[in-house]
Formats: structure tokens, C-alpha cells, sequence
């Protein structure tokens, strides 16, 4: 078939136009006379406007416009500008023929003939309603997307380029980092991270991450514009386009700080609980342990009390001394025991502590070599505590002399106190307290061994350097005496151990008992330390009743006369104690003196009755009951 002549056109009749106009219903097609009354109309004017041929040839074409555009002047400024120019495109609302508006996409030409005279004007007109709608409700979706990232405070949400250079801020961001818009808008995110962090390429390689795995999430320390670091929990998630292509970058990020700081001091917590169910624990084993060995030193000790009085062999009198020395070095080492486990009975006096410490500043100095210093600094005002001052001045003699060890040369130790309020830390003290510390500059301790220092038996010294015992006395005596011990130390930086001892309560008062020895009722389930106590109270001159269980006791007293003395232990094995034993026979006999003695149980503090710590000696026996007379 053979191509077309390019100059060729094909000449179609007027009624072929009319009718290829008229059969178009998705615009509006239709003539205006130069002045803009309609003079044509097709198919797809009546659909889109309402009106029908008949109704609407002759008329104004302002009746599709708005009465405030009408008002406005707008219909005839098109009009004017299409006959001006020849062409005026517009778009906005129009009216239908029932009143109902519609979004309109509008083109006016000028219409001229072949000798270039006006005709008229070409009106074409397409409903956008539906399109108008669907992108104002992106543009409210987006408006209200913008409102409600920008109206979160507790995160920061703000978008990064490719590149990771911010190119969003929100208020929460503003709040959070402490930089306004204009200031980080353009600049690398990296802005926001530490030093270190920064040099190790951490932002980069969330960058990575998040394009590599789909998103990135972490917490770490951020700074903010003032320098300040916060804990922070971030995400950032690549964000792509409808092609698939990268974009840029989401980041949220929201400051846990406040989170982070309660889940250490809960592992702190955790920490120390489960340092103190440890040394409890060790306290009961040491407890019971110091317990049974006190019963094997009074038997030995009273043993070789009776015989250096059945001898006069000059020899056997100094293996006897020998063997009583010995008794009193393990003595010594239960009572550091005992301490531990706070079930070394104490002799406590109200006390002023800053002359406490100044009389004992000698002592403690004489413990270190001429190249360590010790400093003191006590204020005068101290409030009053009520302690054992031979235990408290033990607690700082140990600690003087684990400080020693510590310190190089020349060393540097300071001794001071304090009156303070506690109010549920450490250890969940609460009230005044008076902190007694002593720092020195030595190598300090790392955090194995600052968890195990207060431990019985542990020690960084060499063999046969040290017991291990020194500041589980500390410990001891410290809880023993309703305060605690704290220690603090960083490997380089020294030690500070602080004492917390609390304040004498002047409204307590403590009574004393009086009474005459004659007969005693021994009560001691230990049979062969009955035996010893026994011979040392017969030795003194005394008539002795013994029993070995509480039961049996108080059928003892039920068969006598009178009793003139109740020496018995405080724990017994089951049934009632040596203190339950002696109320009762209280209640029968108000002014019956009670001794009592122990080497484990602390339930006797705080009673009325005197108590003579084992292992005890048949001195300190005869000195306990003589103080009953």
C-alpha cells in the first residue's frame, strides 16, 4: 500500500467534528461568543455540569463559577486574559447545576477564522474532584504526619540523607539533643556521638547495618549540645521509594537514661544482697565453727588451770603454761570469729567517738613505719555512739594495718569522721550515723577483690603474712553494732573504708544485777566442759549442781532448797535456751543472779544478765561471779 503524500491532509465534513466533539463525556467541550455566553455544547458538558443544551445555550458562562468568585470579578479576568493572549488556563471550584461543587481542570482559547477575525472562545473542562480530593488528603495525611512527629517530645524522630546528613528535626529531637533545627539541619549525625565512638566509626557502621539487615538498633552513651552524655536506645531504618531506590534514613532515638541508671543501681542492690546472703552464710559456718572450738579451749584452758594447782614440777608447770598460752591465741582467733559472725558478745559504752579516735591515734601510729603518715581530722561536735571501745579501737588497728600494706613509700593515710542522716543506704540503714574512714593512696584493689575482702580467711598476702581475719572484724563488729562497712577502691587510686556507727540513743538505759554465790546450778550440755566448770567452781569453794539440759534443771530446782547462783550456757540443743531457762526461773526466783556464758549466740545481748565469753578462764570465771556478790 503506498505511503501517504506528506502534504496530504484529509479534509473531514463540519458535521464529522461536531460529532466527535459531542460524543467526548470525560471533559467539557463547548463555544463561547467573544462576550462568554454559550453558544455550543456537547455530551460531556452535561454530564460534568448538570445543565442540558436547552437549559444552558445563551447563558453566561460565570453560572459554573462560585458566588464569591463571581464576586471577585473572576469569570470576566479569564474572559479578558483568553481574548488578550489568546489562551487562559485555570483550575479551581465550580458549581454544578444542583449547587454542587466540583474541582476543575480549565482551558479558554481564543477562536479566530481563516482571515484571523474572532469568533469566539473554546472552553474545555475536566472534572478533577476525585484527584483534588486524593491529594489533599495525602497533603492532610502528610500535614498531620508532620504535627504528630513533630508533637512527640519523647523521642527524637528526624530523617538523614544517604549520606547520613539530617534533613528532618523534631521537637523531641530539639528537646532531647539540646540543638534547634537550624543549627543541625545539614549536618552528619555523627555529631551526636563520643569521641571514642566517633574514631571507632560507630555511626558509619549503623549506616551499614541498617541498609545490609533492614534496621539498626542499639543503646549506648550520645552527648548533647552542652556536652552532657545520656543513654541512649536508638533505631534507624533505611527508607526507600516507590522504585525500591535508597533515600536516606529514619532515626528515632529516646533517652533511657533514667532507665538504665535504676537497672544498675537494681544489680547494685542485687550485688550487695547477694554479698550479704555470702557473708551471712559464712557467719553461720563461722559462728558454729567458733562455737564448738570456744567449748574445746575452755575444756583445754580450764584443764590446765586445774592442773598448774595439782603440780609443783617446775617442767610440767611451763608445759601447762604452754598449753594455756596456746589456748588463749586460739581464744583470740574465735573471738575475730565470732565478730565476723556478730555473735561476739559486746561490751558497749556510750562513748565520744573524736576523743575515741584521738586516743587511740597513737596506737595506730606505732603500727606504721616512719614512711607512712597518718592524718586526723575529727570535728569536736561529734554526737555520742554507743559501742564496745575495745572492739572499735581492734576495727581501726586492722584497718590501720591493711592500709599499711597498701600504701608504697612514702604513704599517705587520713583518718576523719563525720556526723550524717542515712536514709535507707547502705545496706538499708536508716537514721544518724557517725562515718568514721580511713583513705590511704596505696594500689587499691581491683573488683574481684573488692568483693571479697570482708570474707574470714581472705587475704592478697603472702602465706603466713596475714589470717585473712582483720577486716572480717570490721565487718563484724560493724553490723554487730547496728551500722555497716563500706569500702570504695579503684586499682591505682587508693582505698577508703568508712565505718558507719550509729548515734547513742540517750532514752535507753540498762540495768544491773546483783547477787551472793553460795550453791550454783551449772547448766552445760557440753558434758565435758560441764566437768571443767564444774571443777573450777568447786575449786573456788562452791557447791555445784550440775545438769545438762534445760528440762533437767528445772527438775534440779524443784528438789533444792534454794540455789544461789545459775551459771549456764546460752544455747542449748534444742527445747528452750540458757536465756529462756533463766527467765523462768526469774519468774520463780526475782532476785536469783544468772551468769551466763557462750560461744556462739548473740540472743543474750540486750538481756539483764551478765555474760562471760568462752573460752573463759578460772579467773575470769571467779572475777565474773565475785562481780555477782
Amino acid at each position: 500500500m503506498p505511503a501517504p503524500h506528506p502534504h496530504r491532509t484529509l479534509e473531514l465534513p463540519a458535521e464529522t467534528y461536531r460529532d466527535l466533539v459531542n460524543a467526548v463525556v470525560d471533559y467539557a467541550i463547548f463555544m463561547l461568543d467573544p462576550e462568554g455566553h454559550v453558544v455550543s455544547w456537547n455530551l460531556g458538558a452535561e454530564r460534568i455540569n448538570g445543565y442540558s443544551r436547552e437549559e444552558i445555550l445563551g447563558q453566561h458562562f460565570s453560572v459554573f463559577f462560585t458566588p464569591e468568585a463571581q464576586a471577585a470579578g473572576i469569570p470576566e479576568k479569564a474572559l479578558a486574559k483568553a481574548l488578550r493572549e489568546g489562551r487562559h488556563q485555570d483550575e479551581g471550584w465550580r458549581l454544578r447545576k444542583d449547587g454542587t461543587p466540583f474541582w476543575a481542570l480549565t482551558a479558554l482559547d481564543a477562536v479566530r477564522d481563516e482571515r484571523g477575525e474572532l469568533i469566539g472562545l473554546a472552553k474545555i473542562t475536566r472534572d478533577m474532584t476525585e484527584q483534588r480530593l486524593a491529594q489533599q488528603a495525602l497533603r492532610d495525611s502528610e500535614r498531620n504526619f508532620r504535627l504528630l512527629v513533630d508533637g512527640v517530645t519523647d523521642y527524637a524522630i528526624y530523617r538523614l540523607d544517604t549520606e547520613g546528613r539530617i534533613s528532618s528535626w523534631n521537637s523531641g529531637a530539639e528537646r532531647i539533643k539540646g540543638y534547634r533545627a537550624d543549627e543541625v539541619i545539614g549536618a552528619h549525625f555523627s555529631l551526636f556521638f563520643a569521641p571514642e565512638d566517633r574514631a571507632a566509626d560507630v555511626p558509619g557502621r549503623a549506616l551499614r547495618a541498617a541498609l545490609e539487615q533492614g534496621r539498626f538498633s542499639a543503646e549506648g552513651w550520645r552527648v548533647r549540645k552542652n556536652g552532657e552524655r545520656f543513654w541512649a536506645s536508638v533505631v534507624v531504618d533505611p527508607l526507600r521509594d516507590e522504585a525500591g531506590r535508597h533515600i536516606g534514613f529514619a532515626k528515632v532515638t529516646r533517652d533511657v537514661t533514667e532507665r538504665r541508671l535504676a537497672e544498675e543501681r537494681l544489680e547494685q542492690a542485687r550485688q550487695q544482697l547477694l554479698q550479704s546472703q555470702k557473708l551471712e552464710a559464712l557467719g553461720q559456718f563461722t559462728g558454729g565453727l567458733a562455737h564448738d572450738f570456744n567449748n574445746l579451749l575452755t575444756i583445754i584452758r580450764g584443764a590446765a588451770d586445774l592442773a598448774r594447782r595439782l603440780t609443783e614440777d617446775p617442767r610440767l608447770l611451763r608445759q601447762i603454761e604452754s598449753i594455756g598460752q596456746a589456748a588463749e591465741r586460739g581464744g583470740d582467733i574465735t573471738r575475730q570469729l565470732l565478730t565476723f559472725a556478730r555473735r561476739q558478745p559486746l561490751k558497749a559504752q556510750v562513748i565520744d567517738p573524736g576523743e575515741a579516735l584521738r586516743s587511740c591515734l597513737p596506737l595506730l601510729k606505732q603500727s606504721l613505719p616512719r614512711t607512712v603518715t597518718l592524718a586526723l581530722q575529727v570535728p569536736d561536735d561529734l554526737p555520742l555512739i554507743e559501742v564496745d571501745p575495745v572492739q572499735l579501737e581492734l576495727a581501726l588497728l586492722n584497718l590501720t594495718l591493711n592500709a599499711r600494706d597498701a600504701v608504697g613509700d612514702p604513704g599517705r593515710l587520713t583518718l576523719d569522721a563525720e556526723s550524717c542522716t542515712l536514709s535507707g543506704a547502705p545496706d538499708g540503714l536508716m537514721g544518724r550515723f557517725v562515718a568514721i574512714r580511713l583513705e590511704d593512696n596505696g594500689k587499691g584493689m581491683s573488683e574481684e577483690i573488692r568483693a571479697r575482702v570482708f570474707e574470714p580467711f581472705f587475704t592478697t598476702k603472702a602465706f603466713g603474712k596475714g589470717s585473712g581475719l582483720g577486716l572480717s572484724q570490721v565487718h563484724g563488729f560493724a553490723r554487730q553494732s547496728g551500722g555497716t562497712v563500706t569500702l570504695d577502691s579503684q586499682p591505682d587510686q587508693g582505698t577508703t573504708v568508712t565505718l558507719y556507727l550509729p548515734v547513742h540513743d540517750a532514752s535507753t538505759t540498762a540495768d544491773e544485777t546483783t547477787g551472793r554465790n553460795k550453791r550454783v546450778l551449772l547448766l552445760e550440755d557440753d558434758r565435758n566442759v560441764a566437768e571443767v566448770a564444774q571443777g573450777m567452781l568447786e575449786a573456788m569453794g562452791y557447791d555445784v549442781l550440775v545438769a545438762h539440759e534445760p528440762d533437767e534443771a528445772l527438775n534440779v530446782m524443784d528438789r533444792v532448797a534454794r540455789i544461789d547462783l545459775l551459771f549456764s550456757d546460752v544455747v542449748m540443743p534444742g527445747g528452750i535456751s540458757g536465756l529462756e531457762l533463766a527467765n523462768r526461773l526469774r519468774e520463780r526466783m526475782p532476785e536469783l543472779p544468772v551468769l551466763l556464758t557462750t560461744g556462739y549466740s548473740e540472743v543474750a545481748q540486750g538481756s539483764n544478765y551478765p555474760l562471760l565469753p568462752k573460752p573463759y578462764t578460772y579467773e575470769s570465771l571467779a572475777r565474773a561471779i565475785e562481780a555477782l556478790v
